[in-house]
C-alpha cells in the first residue's frame, strides 16, 4: 500500500508540473504554444529511445526513457483536459477496461492454453472491437504514421486473418526469388526509376512477410543487423589505421578480408 501511495503521489506531482508548464500566465512559453499535432513526433522519438535502452541493457536509461514517454502521455492528456475533451483518469480507465476485456481468461471464465493461443485470442478481440466500431474494410485503421516495416507486418497480419497468407516460409522464399527476378528484369531493361522502386518495394514487403512467417520481428532483426554492421566497420577502420591507412585506400579484396576477420571475431 505504501508503494501505491507513493506512486499516486508521484503521478500527482507530475500532473502538477504539467499544469504549471501550461499555465497561461506563468507557464513555459514553449510548452504553452504546443498542441497535439506539434508534439506528436516526440512520442515516436521517445518510444524508439526506450527500445534502444532496452536493447543496450541500460536499466538506468530505461527508467529515464520511460519517464520521458510517460510525460508525453501526460502532456496530451493535459491539452485534452484544457479543451474539455477528457482527463488523464479517462485514459487510465480506458486502458484498464481494454485489458480486462482482452484478457477474459484472467478476468473472466475463458481458458487459454498457452501464449500462442493468447496471441490469437488477442487479435480476435481486436478484430471484434474494430468491426463493432464499423471501421470499414479489412485494412482500415492501420496508421500511416507507423514505420514502413511495422505497418507492413500489421497489414500482412490483417490479411492473414482472412486466409490471404502463405502456408509456410518456403512459399515466401519462392516469392522473394520471383520478386528479385522481376527487379533484375526492370534494371536490365533500364526502365524508369519509379518502376525499379516499385519492384524493390515488393522485395522488401516479401522479406517482411518471411520474417513474420518465421516469427521474427523484422524491426528488431534489422536493428541487430545495423549494430553488427557498425561493429564490423569499426573493426575494419581500426585495422586500417593500424596500417597507417584509411578504408578508402584499401582494395575491395582487402576490405573483404577485414570484413571476414570481423565476422570471425563474433562482431
Amino acid at each position: 500500500m505504501i508503494r501505491d501511495r507513493e506512486t499516486a503521489d508521484s503521478m500527482a506531482e507530475l500532473l502538477d508540473i504539467m499544469q504549471r508548464l501550461r499555465d497561461p500566465q506563468s507557464g513555459c512559453p514553449w510548452d504553452k504554444q504546443q498542441d497535439h499535432r506539434s508534439i506528436a513526433r516526440y512520442a515516436i522519438e521517445e518510444a524508439y529511445e526506450m527500445v534502444d535502452s532496452i536493447e543496450r541493457g541500460d536499466i538506468d536509461e530505461l527508467r529515464d526513457e520511460l519517464g520521458d514517454l510517460l510525460f508525453q502521455v501526460v502532456f496530451h492528456a493535459q491539452m485534452a483536459s484544457e479543451a474539455g475533451l477528457f482527463e488523464l483518469r479517462d485514459v487510465v480507465r480506458s486502458i484498464c477496461e481494454k485489458l480486462r476485456r482482452r484478457h477474459p481468461h484472467v478476468f473472466g471464465g475463458e481458458k487459454i492454453a498457452d501464449a500462442d493461443e493468447q496471441t490469437l485470442a488477442w487479435e480476435a478481440h481486436k478484430e471484434a472491437e474494430r468491426r463493432a466500431r464499423d471501421k470499414g474494410g479489412l485494412l482500415e485503421g492501420v496508421p500511416l504514421s507507423l514505420p514502413a516495416i511495422t505497418r507492413a507486418v500489421k497489414l500482412q497480419k490483417r490479411a492473414a486473418r482472412e486466409g490471404f497468407d502463405w502456408e509456410d516460409a518456403k512459399g515466401v522464399i519462392a516469392k522473394i526469388e520471383e520478386e528479385l527476378q522481376e527487379l533484375a528484369a526492370e534494371m536490365g531493361d533500364k526502365t524508369s526509376a519509379h518502376a525499379i522502386e516499385a519492384e524493390l518495394g515488393d522485395v522488401l514487403f516479401s522479406c517482411v512477410n518471411l520474417a513474420r512467417k518465421l516469427h521474427v520481428d523484422p524491426e528488431t532483426a534489422l536493428r541487430a543487423a545495423n549494430r553488427r554492421f557498425e561493429r564490423r566497420v569499426d573493426y575494419m577502420e581500426t585495422r586500417a589505421r593500424e596500417r597507417s591507412g584509411r578504408l578508402a585506400e584499401l582494395s575491395l579484396a582487402e576490405l573483404e578480408v577485414l570484413w571476414e576477420e570481423a565476422k570471425s571475431r563474433g562482431l
